[in-house]
């Protein structure tokens, strides 16, 4: 096919669409920023794209929890759309609040291929506010996602109040069977955190920072790769002895490198 068309999803408190924009455009995209209106009232149609992006920010401001009124509007306006969208093929990428709305929509972890049932939750840091710092992550290479394939370790900024990642034990153990913890957050030499703060920033259990459905084509995360697309946007990117591209770059390059054989 030709050029991967990518919907990046705006409106209501969300922000970094335009670095999420710039970031697939670098990566080869057409990326098209869309408000969530344009898509309840049909003036965009969801079919006419590869990838659906749902951005980081506070959408409507985080009332009622992260992520809880974004999921509840569009399943109530466009679930039906949504399923379709992923029935499909095509891929779905959420990033912190969109992290939370795909858990919130029951994307996520889409077990035995059901994106309804809620059984996962992103809730509030165990340090009790907000983190804004940089993180280790370390990439399951068993994992099915799409998004990390070739990725061993990566630094990315965190910038959330609600990050902690929690399950019952039964889900858990399904998502660590079948390998669905996509990233983990890790020492800085790659070591499991194993739940030390700040390293794990915001008492995740199993260090859980990021998780796929079992397709891999769904994959939601609490880090922002949007915000590691050049070697300079690391803090520390002046000592830095690598001059290649941010850790960021490649998850994005995934995505419309698997879409472009769909």
């Amino acid at each position: 096919m030709g050029k991967v068309n990518v919907l990046v999803l705006t409106g209501y408190g969300l922000n970094c669409d335009n670095e999420t924009a710039y970031a697939f455009e670098l990566a080869g995209a057409r990326a098209t920023r869309v408000h969530i209106n344009s898509l309840i009232d049909g003036t965009a149609n969801l079919a006419n794209f590869q990838i659906l992006v749902f951005i980081g920010g506070f959408s409507w401001g985080d009332d009622h929890g992260a992520g809880v009124i974004q999921s509840v509007r569009l399943k109530t306006n466009i679930g039906d759309q949504i399923l379709e969208f992923v029935h499909k093929d095509n891929l779905v990428l959420g990033i912190c609040n969109g992290f939370q709305t795909l858990a919130n929509l029951g994307l996520l972890p889409g077990l035995d291929r059901n994106y309804q049932a809620r059984s996962v939750a992103l809730t509030f840091n165990d340090c009790g506010n907000f983190r804004n710092h940089w993180v280790t992550l370390k990439v399951d290479t068993a994992s099915p996602c799409i998004f990390t394939r070739g990725i061993d370790l990566a630094e990315l900024p965190v910038r959330h109040g609600e990050g902690k990642f929690f399950t019952d034990d039964m889900t858990l153990k399904r998502i660590q069977h079948d390998h669905l913890a996509a990233i983990q957050y890790a020492m800085p030499d790659g070591r499991p955190a194993g739940g030390r703060f700040p390293h794990n920033p915001n008492g995740s259990i199993d260090d859980i920072a990021g998780i796929c459905d079992p397709s891999g084509r769904i994959f939601g995360l609490m880090p922002h790769p949007e915000r590691h697309l050049y070697f300079e946007h690391h803090p520390h990117w002046m000592s830095l002895k690598r001059k290649n591209a941010g850790d960021g770059l490649a998850i994005f390059q995934n995505g419309v490198n698997y879409a472009r054989k769909i």
